[in-house]
């Protein structure tokens, strides 16, 4: 399948591109640095250019049978419009060029049912310094972009991972239209989540939490190297540019994981 992916240079998205391209799929890697992008091959094109640009995006689209998407910048207390603009001109492209799926990457906490099950140290230090501090103008657009999508006339898939973290391989990670107490969720995961959808017709028009089972990270290695270390590395751009749980016994099927 001709598919393109946004933020194909995050830490996410180049997993993803891999992983396309193992499962034999023609991959368009949308980076604002093409010739810092470190994987090559014959059925990868590099796509230069910025998500805020919109006949940049409408270029990268064209052509493509899917688009996903795993947007990302750093933690920040000033605005932040990446998301929401940047799908914007994404869904624009999508309907200028008749391409219907789409899946992206949301965050946990948008989800207004959001879990309370985290325990002691999670709910009183971890997610109300990550939420409602440096987390907060993230999270606000990223409800922005959720929005643009859901309105939308297209073929969706939102994927709401918890903290992310690094992994060295993919897991027994659970997918569910519902809420749950998983507090992480591995890139590498995630990223072969979002290859799923682009059979599964299941997940059109549905919002689903992505959780990693087992190997999951403590809670101080998280909070050093996903969140302090994050909000301290120099950031790739600016922040700001000028109902009830649900599972479907063959969600196991169609993601190769376990569903709730």
């Amino acid at each position: 399948m001709n598919i393109v992916c946004f933020g194909a240079n995050g830490a996410t998205g180049r997993l993803l591109v891999r992983q396309a391209l193992t499962e034999g799929h023609a991959v368009t890697a949308f980076t604002r640095h093409p010739e810092a992008f470190p994987i090559r091959d014959d059925r990868l094109q590099l796509a230069g250019g910025d998500v805020l640009d919109p006949s940049a995006v409408d270029k990268a689209v064209s052509g493509q049978k899917a688009v996903l998407s795993c947007l990302g910048v750093p933690f920040s207390r000033k605005p932040i419009s990446v998301f929401s603009h940047g799908m914007a001109n994404i869904l624009q492209a999508m309907r200028h060029h008749g391409v219907r799926r789409l899946a992206c990457v949301s965050a946990t906490p948008v989800d207004p049912r959001y879990d309370t099950r985290g325990g002691f140290i999670f709910e009183k230090a971890l997610k109300p310094v990550i939420s409602r501090t440096i987390g907060r103008t993230m999270y606000h657009d990223l409800r922005r972009m959720e929005s643009l999508v859901t309105q939308s006339d297209l073929d969706w898939t939102i994927l709401r991972p918890s903290g992310l973290f690094a992994a060295s391989s993919i897991t027994d990670y659970q997918v569910t239209g519902g809420l749950t107490a998983g507090q992480f969720t591995s890139r590498t995961d995630l990223a072969d989540c979002l290859l799923r959808q682009l059979d599964d017709d299941w997940s059109i028009h549905r919002a689903l939490a992505v959780t990693t089972v087992s190997g999951q990270p403590g809670f101080l290695r998280f909070f050093l190297t996903e969140v302090i270390g994050k909000k301290t590395a120099l950031p790739a751009r600016s922040a700001c540019p000028p109902a009830a749980s649900e599972g479907r016994p063959s969600m196991g099927a169609a993601c190769g994981r376990r569903p709730l």
